[in-house]
């Protein structure tokens, strides 16, 4: 059984080279424990990995683009080879040492991939010495605002002041005084429209169920993470504004989570498969949580209400769904609340918290 996205997106390169969802709001949403199957759409394996980190018995990542999975499988083969420090090199939150250290790296991890891994990143070599977590389509339309765009608009010294943070009143201050000027918001609204984004960042299709501008919204959450929330505890941002991890890591990055993912790592699978396809194939009441990423963003209405009835058939009793809305919105109708509760307070309180900030939901709901 296909995906509606399996019709109309293009699936023959990196997408996301590193997972642009907090993984910190979703574990919190998920809680997952010990005697579980958890599902995660794997995209660049992160999230799969911060959830493989609470020991459930198993975590399935799937993904319909292969690239996504090989780029899984090399994060898998780096947690087993290397050490944390060696990790964040090759990703690139770290500076590359001098030389072909990230190449070094890949080589000492190739051993652990299959053959036709291996063959996707050998010829992958530059992407490689970039550090793999700059690969993706969408981490090159950030890069691309990173260099031509924000020198533009800001210098050096303000985008280090940014980053830096500070205590609330310091962020308002500083945003409304100094980031907030004229070019900021012209710049931004054009780099960031669905003409652009849809062209560079991510692919056209999935603004197909989009309405009302695009730039606005993210503006406004841009804002909110620029100053109800600390840049200095976030590293999407940091990475954004600086091509690294400087001051913080995401979850599955960070060293308290390192061995925990390690020592999991036998409990991880991965395939390519539409998720209809895997829910045809688990049966009923066989899923623990899901994290279901945005694929709901790139569906209409009537194929999201006819995979959620899948869903609810394959979640045991008190499953949790955790998805995020970017644009589309999307979240289970009220006649369908007497087989799966909305969490409100804690699907807002964690949106509020979110650090990957460009989303306009973050929905948790739980089987009945």
């Amino acid at each position: 059984m296909s995906s509606e996205v399996e019709a109309r997106a293009e699936f023959d390169l990196i997408r996301y080279a590193q997972c642009w969802e907090d993984a910190d709001i979703l574990v919190e949403a998920l809680q997952p424990k010990n005697g579980g199957i958890y599902l995660s759409i794997a995209s660049a394996g992160d999230n799969a990995l911060a959830i493989l980190s609470q020991s459930p018995d198993r975590v399935v990542a799937l993904d319909l683009n292969t690239t996504q999975l090989n780029c899984l499988a090399l994060r898998v083969a780096a947690y087993k080879e290397l050490n944390h420090s060696e990790l964040l090199e090759l990703i690139g939150s770290k500076p590359g040492r001098a030389g072909q250290q990230r190449a070094r790296l890949y080589q000492r991890c190739r051993p652990l991939l299959t053959k036709q891994e291996q063959h996707f990143w050998d010829n992958k070599g530059d992407a490689i010495e970039q550090g793999i977590g700059a690969a993706g389509k969408f981490e090159r339309y950030f890069a691309l605002f990173r260099n031509k765009v924000i020198p533009l608009i800001h210098s050096k010294k303000q985008i280090d002041r940014l980053i830096q943070g500070g205590d609330l009143g310091d962020r308002k201050r500083f945003y409304d005084n100094v980031w907030n000027n004229w070019r900021w918001r012209a710049l931004f609204k054009v780099f960031f429209s669905r003409f652009v984004m849809g062209r560079m960042g991510r692919d056209p299709s999935f603004f197909q169920y989009v309405e009302g501008s695009v730039a606005d919204r993210i503006l406004a959450r841009t804002k909110h993470a620029l100053t109800e929330l600390n840049p200095f505890e976030n590293p999407y941002l940091q990475w954004i504004l600086t091509g690294e991890h400087p001051y913080a890591l995401p979850f599955a990055l960070r060293e308290e989570n390192f061995d925990a993912i390690r020592n999991n790592l036998d409990r991880l699978e991965w395939r390519q498969s539409s998720i209809e396809a895997y829910l045809q194939e688990a049966g009923t009441n066989a899923i623990a949580g899901f994290n279901l990423s945005d694929i709901f963003e790139y569906m209409s209405e009537d194929s999201f209400s006819r995979l959620l009835d899948k869903l609810i058939e394959a979640g045991t009793p008190g499953a949790r769904l955790a998805y995020w809305n970017m644009l589309a919105p999307r979240e289970a109708p009220k006649h369908y609340h007497d087989r799966i509760r909305p969490l409100a307070e804690l699907s807002e309180r964690l949106h509020l918290a979110d650090k990957a900030f460009f989303y306009s939901k973050f929905i948790v709901e739980e089987i009945i």
